[in-house]
Protein backbone atom coordinates (compact mmCIF):
# COMPACT_ATOMS: atom_id res chain seq x y z
CA UNK A 1 0.00 0.00 0.00
CA UNK A 2 1.34 3.34 -0.96
CA UNK A 3 0.69 5.85 1.85
CA UNK A 4 2.81 8.72 0.49
CA UNK A 5 -0.26 11.01 0.05
CA UNK A 6 -1.90 10.31 3.66
CA UNK A 7 1.29 10.36 5.74
CA UNK A 8 2.29 13.25 4.34
CA UNK A 9 -0.79 15.29 5.73
CA UNK A 10 -0.69 13.46 8.78
CA UNK A 11 0.04 15.04 11.84
CA UNK A 12 2.95 13.03 13.27
CA UNK A 13 2.57 11.41 16.95
CA UNK A 14 4.70 13.23 19.10
CA UNK A 15 4.94 9.92 21.71
CA UNK A 16 8.42 9.42 22.81
CA UNK A 17 10.35 6.67 21.20
CA UNK A 18 12.84 5.21 24.09
CA UNK A 19 16.61 6.28 23.97
CA UNK A 20 18.68 3.15 22.78
CA UNK A 21 21.91 4.58 24.99
CA UNK A 22 19.59 4.05 28.01
CA UNK A 23 17.84 0.82 27.23
CA UNK A 24 21.84 -0.61 26.91
CA UNK A 25 22.95 0.83 29.62
CA UNK A 26 20.13 -1.23 31.80
CA UNK A 27 20.81 -4.32 29.96
CA UNK A 28 24.47 -4.13 30.25
CA UNK A 29 24.87 -4.22 34.15
CA UNK A 30 22.52 -7.37 34.02
CA UNK A 31 23.87 -10.72 34.78
CA UNK A 32 21.16 -12.72 33.55
CA UNK A 33 18.86 -11.08 30.22
CA UNK A 34 16.07 -12.88 27.90
CA UNK A 35 14.58 -10.95 25.02
CA UNK A 36 11.36 -11.29 22.72
CA UNK A 37 10.68 -10.76 18.99
CA UNK A 38 6.87 -9.82 19.51
CA UNK A 39 4.98 -10.85 16.15
CA UNK A 40 2.23 -9.82 14.37
CA UNK A 41 1.86 -6.98 16.89
CA UNK A 42 0.86 -4.55 14.39
CA UNK A 43 -2.26 -6.41 14.22
CA UNK A 44 -3.71 -6.56 17.98
CA UNK A 45 -4.02 -2.76 17.45
CA UNK A 46 -7.66 -1.63 16.30
CA UNK A 47 -8.07 1.00 14.08
CA UNK A 48 -11.71 3.05 14.68
CA UNK A 49 -14.01 3.85 11.99
CA UNK A 50 -12.15 7.04 10.68
CA UNK A 51 -8.93 5.19 10.55
CA UNK A 52 -10.17 2.64 8.62
CA UNK A 53 -11.61 4.77 5.75
CA UNK A 54 -7.93 6.35 5.42
CA UNK A 55 -6.68 2.99 5.38
CA UNK A 56 -8.31 2.09 2.08
CA UNK A 57 -6.52 0.37 -0.33
CA UNK A 58 -7.93 -0.77 -4.10
CA UNK A 59 -7.25 -4.08 -5.21
CA UNK A 60 -8.27 -5.34 -9.25
CA UNK A 61 -11.49 -6.97 -7.66
CA UNK A 62 -12.81 -4.18 -5.40
CA UNK A 63 -11.55 -1.62 -2.32
CA UNK A 64 -10.86 -2.71 0.94
CA UNK A 65 -9.90 -0.89 4.13
CA UNK A 66 -7.97 -2.70 7.23
CA UNK A 67 -9.58 -3.34 11.11
CA UNK A 68 -5.96 -3.14 12.43
CA UNK A 69 -2.95 -0.99 12.55
CA UNK A 70 -1.18 -1.65 9.01
CA UNK A 71 2.24 -0.76 7.96
CA UNK A 72 3.44 2.72 6.13
CA UNK A 73 1.08 4.68 8.09
CA UNK A 74 3.48 7.62 9.70
CA UNK A 75 2.04 7.05 13.08
CA UNK A 76 2.37 3.23 13.29
CA UNK A 77 5.44 2.57 15.39
CA UNK A 78 4.86 4.93 18.15
CA UNK A 79 0.72 3.95 18.01
CA UNK A 80 2.63 -0.09 18.47
CA UNK A 81 5.61 1.76 21.26
CA UNK A 82 2.33 3.15 23.04
CA UNK A 83 0.70 -0.35 23.33
CA UNK A 84 3.96 -2.21 24.50
CA UNK A 85 4.80 0.56 27.11
CA UNK A 86 1.56 0.34 28.30
CA UNK A 87 1.84 -3.53 28.78
CA UNK A 88 4.99 -3.60 30.49
CA UNK A 89 4.33 -0.50 32.79
CA UNK A 90 4.62 -2.03 36.23
CA UNK A 91 7.40 -4.38 35.34
CA UNK A 92 9.96 -1.53 34.18
CA UNK A 93 12.67 -2.22 36.68
CA UNK A 94 13.27 -5.85 35.16
CA UNK A 95 11.80 -5.37 31.31
CA UNK A 96 12.18 -2.91 27.94
CA UNK A 97 11.18 -2.73 24.92
CA UNK A 98 11.88 -0.96 21.88
CA UNK A 99 8.73 -1.34 19.25
CA UNK A 100 9.06 -5.15 19.48
CA UNK A 101 12.31 -5.98 20.93
CA UNK A 102 11.28 -6.98 24.69
CA UNK A 103 14.28 -7.15 26.83
CA UNK A 104 14.23 -9.23 30.44
CA UNK A 105 17.08 -8.37 32.82
CA UNK A 106 18.08 -9.57 36.20
CA UNK A 107 20.98 -10.11 39.06
CA UNK A 108 20.20 -13.67 39.97
CA UNK A 109 19.23 -16.78 37.68
CA UNK A 110 15.93 -17.12 40.49
CA UNK A 111 14.99 -13.56 40.18
CA UNK A 112 15.23 -13.65 35.83
CA UNK A 113 12.67 -16.90 36.12
CA UNK A 114 10.23 -15.20 38.17
CA UNK A 115 10.48 -12.12 35.70
CA UNK A 116 10.50 -14.22 32.39
CA UNK A 117 6.94 -15.79 34.33
CA UNK A 118 5.13 -12.47 34.93
CA UNK A 119 6.24 -11.06 31.28
CA UNK A 120 5.00 -14.18 29.61
CA UNK A 121 1.79 -14.00 31.91
CA UNK A 122 1.68 -10.16 29.86
CA UNK A 123 1.76 -11.09 26.69
CA UNK A 124 -0.58 -13.87 27.16
CA UNK A 125 -3.39 -11.41 28.85
CA UNK A 126 -2.21 -8.80 26.00
CA UNK A 127 -2.88 -11.11 22.95
CA UNK A 128 0.31 -10.43 21.61
CA UNK A 129 2.57 -13.60 19.73
CA UNK A 130 6.24 -14.14 20.21
CA UNK A 131 8.74 -15.79 17.30
CA UNK A 132 10.41 -18.32 19.16
CA UNK A 133 13.19 -18.41 16.45
CA UNK A 134 14.15 -14.74 17.35
CA UNK A 135 14.16 -15.03 21.00
CA UNK A 136 17.41 -15.56 23.32
CA UNK A 137 16.60 -16.71 27.14
CA UNK A 138 18.55 -17.09 30.17
CA UNK A 139 21.78 -15.75 28.74
CA UNK A 140 24.87 -13.95 30.35
CA UNK A 141 25.79 -11.60 27.01
CA UNK A 142 22.48 -11.01 24.11
CA UNK A 143 22.35 -9.22 21.30
CA UNK A 144 19.71 -6.12 21.43
CA UNK A 145 19.65 -3.25 18.97
CA UNK A 146 22.85 -3.93 17.27
CA UNK A 147 25.20 -4.04 20.45
CA UNK A 148 26.56 -7.17 22.57
CA UNK A 149 25.32 -6.79 25.85
CA UNK A 150 25.37 -8.04 29.67
CA UNK A 151 27.92 -8.72 32.56
CA UNK A 152 29.14 -4.93 32.12
CA UNK A 153 29.37 -4.97 28.71
CA UNK A 154 28.13 -2.58 25.97
CA UNK A 155 29.96 -3.67 22.53
CA UNK A 156 28.66 -2.43 19.00
CA UNK A 157 28.49 -5.54 16.51
CA UNK A 158 30.95 -5.96 14.16
CA UNK A 159 33.27 -3.04 15.03
CA UNK A 160 35.58 -2.29 11.52
CA UNK A 161 38.29 0.30 13.31
CA UNK A 162 39.73 0.20 9.50
CA UNK A 163 36.80 1.41 7.81
CA UNK A 164 36.43 4.42 10.31
CA UNK A 165 40.33 4.98 10.48
CA UNK A 166 40.83 4.77 6.87
CA UNK A 167 37.85 7.16 6.20
CA UNK A 168 37.55 9.46 8.80
CA UNK A 169 40.03 12.47 9.30
CA UNK A 170 39.42 15.82 10.02
CA UNK A 171 40.77 17.98 7.05
CA UNK A 172 41.44 14.81 5.67
CA UNK A 173 41.26 16.10 2.06
CA UNK A 174 44.20 19.13 3.14
CA UNK A 175 46.45 16.59 4.72
CA UNK A 176 46.23 14.06 2.12
CA UNK A 177 46.75 16.03 -0.95
CA UNK A 178 49.58 14.92 -1.56
CA UNK A 179 48.75 11.63 -1.59
CA UNK A 180 45.86 11.73 -3.46
CA UNK A 181 47.42 13.91 -6.30
CA UNK A 182 49.34 11.12 -7.37
CA UNK A 183 46.59 9.52 -8.60
CA UNK A 184 46.00 12.02 -10.83
CA UNK A 185 45.66 11.04 -14.89
CA UNK A 186 48.63 13.32 -15.77
CA UNK A 187 50.74 11.74 -13.24
CA UNK A 188 53.73 9.12 -14.33
CA UNK A 189 53.00 5.46 -13.65
CA UNK A 190 55.90 5.35 -11.73
CA UNK A 191 55.27 6.64 -8.45
CA UNK A 192 57.15 9.94 -7.26
CA UNK A 193 57.16 9.66 -3.65
CA UNK A 194 58.34 12.94 -1.87
CA UNK A 195 58.93 14.31 1.11
CA UNK A 196 55.83 16.40 1.25
CA UNK A 197 54.12 12.59 0.45
CA UNK A 198 55.60 11.01 3.32
CA UNK A 199 55.04 13.89 5.56
CA UNK A 200 51.31 13.76 5.10
CA UNK A 201 51.29 10.11 5.47
CA UNK A 202 52.82 10.90 9.44
CA UNK A 203 50.30 12.96 10.11
CA UNK A 204 47.62 10.94 8.55
CA UNK A 205 49.01 8.29 11.21
CA UNK A 206 49.15 10.52 14.01
CA UNK A 207 45.85 11.91 13.82
CA UNK A 208 44.40 8.09 13.60
CA UNK A 209 46.00 7.07 16.62
CA UNK A 210 45.71 10.68 18.55
CA UNK A 211 42.22 12.08 17.25
CA UNK A 212 38.82 10.39 18.72
CA UNK A 213 36.73 8.91 16.01
CA UNK A 214 33.17 8.85 16.91
CA UNK A 215 30.61 10.35 19.58
CA UNK A 216 28.30 9.12 21.32
CA UNK A 217 24.71 9.80 20.24
CA UNK A 218 22.62 12.23 21.97
CA UNK A 219 19.28 11.41 21.25
CA UNK A 220 17.69 14.86 22.11
CA UNK A 221 19.02 15.86 19.28
CA UNK A 222 18.09 15.30 15.52
CA UNK A 223 20.72 12.49 13.25
CA UNK A 224 21.81 13.37 10.42
CA UNK A 225 22.05 10.12 7.80
CA UNK A 226 24.12 10.44 4.22
CA UNK A 227 23.87 7.71 1.90
CA UNK A 228 26.66 7.15 -0.69
CA UNK A 229 26.99 4.14 -3.42
CA UNK A 230 29.58 3.53 -6.00
CA UNK A 231 30.36 0.19 -8.71
CA UNK A 232 31.65 -1.73 -5.51
CA UNK A 233 29.90 -0.87 -2.66
CA UNK A 234 27.56 1.19 0.14
CA UNK A 235 28.24 3.92 2.29
CA UNK A 236 26.25 5.97 5.19
CA UNK A 237 27.19 7.55 8.18
CA UNK A 238 24.96 8.72 11.10
CA UNK A 239 26.13 12.14 12.37
CA UNK A 240 25.01 14.72 14.77
CA UNK A 241 26.12 18.49 15.06
CA UNK A 242 28.40 18.86 17.64
CA UNK A 243 28.73 22.03 20.31
CA UNK A 244 31.31 23.39 17.61
CA UNK A 245 28.35 23.11 15.09
CA UNK A 246 30.23 21.19 13.00
CA UNK A 247 29.03 17.66 12.35
CA UNK A 248 30.79 14.58 13.93
CA UNK A 249 30.02 10.41 13.53
CA UNK A 250 28.46 8.58 15.18
CA UNK A 251 28.12 5.54 13.10
CA UNK A 252 30.05 4.28 9.74
CA UNK A 253 28.49 1.75 7.51
CA UNK A 254 29.78 0.24 4.75
CA UNK A 255 28.86 -2.85 2.51
CA UNK A 256 30.39 -4.69 -0.36
CA UNK A 257 28.01 -5.64 -3.22
CA UNK A 258 27.25 -8.72 -4.45
CA UNK A 259 28.17 -9.82 -8.19
CA UNK A 260 24.50 -9.55 -9.37
CA UNK A 261 24.25 -5.85 -7.18
CA UNK A 262 26.55 -4.90 -9.10
CA UNK A 263 24.93 -4.85 -12.45
CA UNK A 264 22.29 -2.80 -10.90
CA UNK A 265 21.81 0.61 -12.49
CA UNK A 266 23.35 3.43 -10.43
CA UNK A 267 19.88 4.61 -9.70
CA UNK A 268 19.24 1.26 -8.12
CA UNK A 269 22.27 1.13 -6.06
CA UNK A 270 21.78 5.04 -5.15
CA UNK A 271 18.22 3.90 -3.35
CA UNK A 272 19.53 0.57 -2.46
CA UNK A 273 22.24 2.30 0.13
CA UNK A 274 19.18 4.37 1.54
CA UNK A 275 17.10 1.34 2.20
CA UNK A 276 20.23 -0.64 4.01
CA UNK A 277 21.27 2.44 5.75
CA UNK A 278 18.22 2.84 7.34
CA UNK A 279 17.32 -0.63 8.27
CA UNK A 280 20.95 -0.95 10.01
CA UNK A 281 20.40 2.83 11.97
CA UNK A 282 16.74 1.31 12.92
CA UNK A 283 17.44 1.83 16.90
CA UNK A 284 18.95 5.03 15.94
CA UNK A 285 16.40 6.55 13.64
CA UNK A 286 12.93 4.45 13.68
CA UNK A 287 10.02 6.70 15.51
CA UNK A 288 12.37 10.05 15.12
CA UNK A 289 12.50 12.65 12.73
CA UNK A 290 15.65 12.77 11.06
CA UNK A 291 17.24 14.74 8.36
CA UNK A 292 18.75 12.26 5.27
CA UNK A 293 20.70 13.67 2.89
CA UNK A 294 21.10 11.86 -0.51
CA UNK A 295 22.08 12.66 -4.28
CA UNK A 296 19.41 13.53 -6.97
CA UNK A 297 18.47 10.18 -8.59
CA UNK A 298 17.83 9.20 -5.11
CA UNK A 299 16.39 12.37 -4.19
CA UNK A 300 13.90 11.91 -7.24
CA UNK A 301 12.76 8.51 -6.14
CA UNK A 302 12.01 8.92 -2.79
CA UNK A 303 9.57 11.89 -4.21
CA UNK A 304 7.59 8.93 -6.23
CA UNK A 305 7.20 5.67 -6.93
CA UNK A 306 5.59 5.78 -10.57
CA UNK A 307 7.11 3.88 -12.89
CA UNK A 308 7.48 -0.12 -13.57
CA UNK A 309 10.87 -1.01 -11.48
CA UNK A 310 9.57 -3.13 -8.78
CA UNK A 311 12.71 -2.65 -6.97
CA UNK A 312 12.45 0.82 -6.46
CA UNK A 313 9.14 0.51 -5.84
CA UNK A 314 9.28 -2.00 -3.32
CA UNK A 315 12.12 -0.43 -1.39
CA UNK A 316 9.77 3.22 -2.02
CA UNK A 317 7.40 1.51 0.69
CA UNK A 318 9.70 -0.47 2.70
CA UNK A 319 10.42 3.40 3.67
CA UNK A 320 6.82 4.73 4.53
CA UNK A 321 7.61 3.93 8.56
CA UNK A 322 10.51 6.16 8.62
CA UNK A 323 9.95 10.08 9.56
CA UNK A 324 12.56 12.02 7.73
CA UNK A 325 13.58 15.02 5.89
CA UNK A 326 15.39 15.21 2.60
CA UNK A 327 18.60 17.06 1.64
CA UNK A 328 20.10 16.73 -2.06
CA UNK A 329 24.16 16.95 -1.02
CA UNK A 330 26.07 16.27 -4.79
CA UNK A 331 28.68 13.94 -4.37
CA UNK A 332 31.78 16.38 -4.29
CA UNK A 333 30.30 17.30 -0.95
CA UNK A 334 29.26 13.83 0.70
CA UNK A 335 32.86 12.70 1.22
CA UNK A 336 32.77 10.40 4.42
CA UNK A 337 30.24 7.80 3.06
CA UNK A 338 31.55 7.85 -0.90
CA UNK A 339 34.60 6.59 0.78
CA UNK A 340 32.79 4.10 2.88
CA UNK A 341 31.14 3.14 -0.62
CA UNK A 342 34.71 3.04 -2.53
CA UNK A 343 36.32 0.57 0.32
CA UNK A 344 35.92 -3.09 -0.75
CA UNK A 345 35.34 -4.84 2.75
CA UNK A 346 32.40 -7.01 3.43
CA UNK A 347 29.50 -5.76 5.24
CA UNK A 348 30.39 -3.48 8.48
CA UNK A 349 29.45 -1.17 10.78
CA UNK A 350 31.20 0.98 13.67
Amino acid sequence: MDYHRLNAVTRPDNYPMPHTDELLEKLGRAQFISTLDLTKGYCQVTLDESAKERSAFITHVRLYEFNVLPFGLRNTPATFQKLVDGLLARLGEYAVTYLDNVAIFSDSWVEHLEHLQKVFECIREAGLTVKAKKCQIGLNQVTYLGHQVGQGIINPLEVKVDAIQKRFVPQYSQIAAPLTDLTKKKQPNAVQWTEECQKAFNQLKATLMSDPVLRAPDFDKPFLVTTDASERGEGAVLMQEGPNKEFHPVVFLSKKLSERQSHWSIREKECYAIVYALEKLLPYVWGWCFHLQTNHAALQWLHTTTGNNKKLIQWSLALQDFYFNIQHISGASNNVADALSRESFPESSG
